[in-house]
């Protein structure tokens, strides 16, 4: 970044003698004397970048004058040189850079990676969802599918079926610079989890709701941007059917054409998001537009969301810096750090969250990032960082913000299996997105309160509960003889 120039700085440096003492400007320490007097004998244009770019060159003035300690005038002027080369080596130079990649449009299959198979040469059947199971049972075996789900193939599955949620994995990796997010989908598919009950609430959101496999979207993993404008339209399939689609990643590059393709069918800024991370995830001026740094800007960019609806949660760690958090503030965006926790507690910093979250607009849409929990819970993630949320913060978070909301859209993302050689981040992952789902079951039954928790399994009632059994006769009887072979 460059930063303003400090004009009386420069002037004060270019006028002043050798018996004057320099006067620095507030940000700025004082001068040591000795490299006062080798400053003043730069050419006024170099003293003046070196005071503009200096302190981001190095990080602090101090640094810059560590640098700088010792050096004659003739290495002063050589290490502004080299700041200015690499300034200028780093832009854009249309004679020897591309300026986009360019593709074979001669090759026979260029679109073949993610063209549709016609009905025609799929198995004829009537459409709806598909039960691949074997036994009646979808846990005691058959084909492995998200949540222990049906499968669905098309749009007329999604529709015959009166799908209410379609999770759809997108195995893109392309977008961040550790690999292995790609098999997110197939973790979370084959891993210790097949949906059932939320013993917390007593719902089974498997049984309340139309729920399928809607399989994996095609992915060019030469390409991120040529592969997220698929997504971009297979969201908008889903959403069309009138399903929410919950995206299984796959790196937080697909934060942009989920929320771009759900823009695309209940229009731009019609909803919130609410984005669980560790990152703010809001980069800009990178060489590549899109990468798992950059979808919240270029989401917002594009219009496809207001920035006054954007919520952070969870954001920690060394970025961003104070430019990060300013252009967040100068956009309207709201935030929540976990510095924000430390200081107001979870409840209050939530209460404000899920209250942000039906400002504007009535429909929200939501993107977890496995790296907002703590690495002792996802250590399978390619950027963790430490002091995150723990599971039991989480998973009620989330049901209850799925509960009160009207929810278009979820994602869970970052997902990195290779990096974990336990199962725990992928069960964790398919347990955030079970509380999503139970929070939209409740709503379907009627329970809109995120707060709800059965009475069933949070107070056993005793004595008064085993006296009313035992009246009723309701106990089970004493059998010394259970268990043993019958004759």
């Amino acid at each position: 970044m460059i930063y303003p120039v400090k004009p009386a700085l420069v002037a004060t440096l270019l006028l002043s003698l050798a018996t004057a003492p320099l006067i620095a400007d507030e940000e700025m320490p004082e001068i040591p004397g000795e490299l006062q007097s080798i400053l003043e004998t730069l050419p006024s244009e170099k003293l003046e970048y070196l005071m503009e770019e200096g302190e981001d060159f190095t990080g602090t003035w101090e640094k810059l004058f560590v640098r700088l300690r010792g050096k004659s005038a003739g290495e002063v002027e050589a290490f502004v040189d080299a700041m200015q080369y690499l300034e200028s080596a780093s832009k854009f130079n249309p004679e020897t850079d591309m300026a986009s990649i360019p593709l074979n449009t001669e090759a026979e299959d260029f679109n073949g990676w993610k063209l549709m198979n016609p009905k025609a040469l799929a198995t004829q059947r009537e459409p709806g969802p598909i039960h691949l199971s074997y036994y009646a049972s979808s846990r005691s075996g058959g084909v492995q599918t998200f949540a222990g789900a049906p499968l669905a193939i098309y749009p007329e599955d999604l529709i015959a079926g009166d799908v209410e949620v379609a999770i759809v994995g997108a195995p893109l990796d392309m977008g961040t610079y550790y690999r292995g997010q790609r098999f997110g989908p197939q973790a979370m598919r084959t891993g210790y989890y097949r949906g059932g009950n939320d013993m917390a609430t007593m719902v089974n959101p498997s049984k309340v709701l139309s729920i399928v496999d809607y399989g994996d979207i095609a992915i060019d993993n030469m390409s991120t941007e040529i592969s997220v404008h698929h997504v971009r339209e297979r969201v908008a399939e889903i959403a069309a059917t009138g399903a929410i689609p919950f995206i299984v990643g796959g790196d937080h590059s697909l934060e942009y054409p989920d929320i771009a393709g759900l823009a695309d069918v209940h229009g731009k800024g019609s909803f919130g998001v609410v984005h669980f991370d560790s990152h703010f995830d809001a980069g800009k001026g990178q060489a590549h537009y899109i990468t798992h740094g950059q979808p919240v800007y270029r989401a917002i960019k594009e219009g496809h969301v207001k920035a006054e609806n954007f919520i952070q949660v969870g954001l920690r760690g060394p970025w961003p810096g104070d430019w990060g958090f300013e252009w967040m503030r100068n956009n309207g965006m709201r935030y929540h750090p976990m510095a924000e926790v430390e200081k107001k507690g979870w409840k209050e910093v939530m209460e404000d969250a899920l209250r942000e979250a039906r400002e504007g607009t009535e429909k929200l849409f939501i993107s977890f990032d496995v790296d907002v929990l703590d690495p002792a819970f996802v250590p399978g993630t390619g950027t963790p960082v430490p002091g995150g949320l723990t599971m039991r913060e989480a998973i009620p978070i989330v049901r209850a913000l799925c509960t009160e909301s009207d929810l278009i859209g979820f994602e869970i993302v970052e997902l990195d299996p290779l990096l974990d050689n336990t199962y725990r981040s992928a069960l964790n992952a398919n347990y955030i997105m079970h509380a999503c789902l139970t929070g939209i079951a409740m709503r379907k039954t009627g329970i809109t309160d995120g707060s709800y928790l059965s009475e069933l399994s949070t107070e056993d009632q005793q004595p008064k509960a085993g006296k009313r059994g035992l009246k009723a006769g309701d106990t089970e009887e004493i059998d010394p003889d259970y268990g043993r072979s019958q004759p």
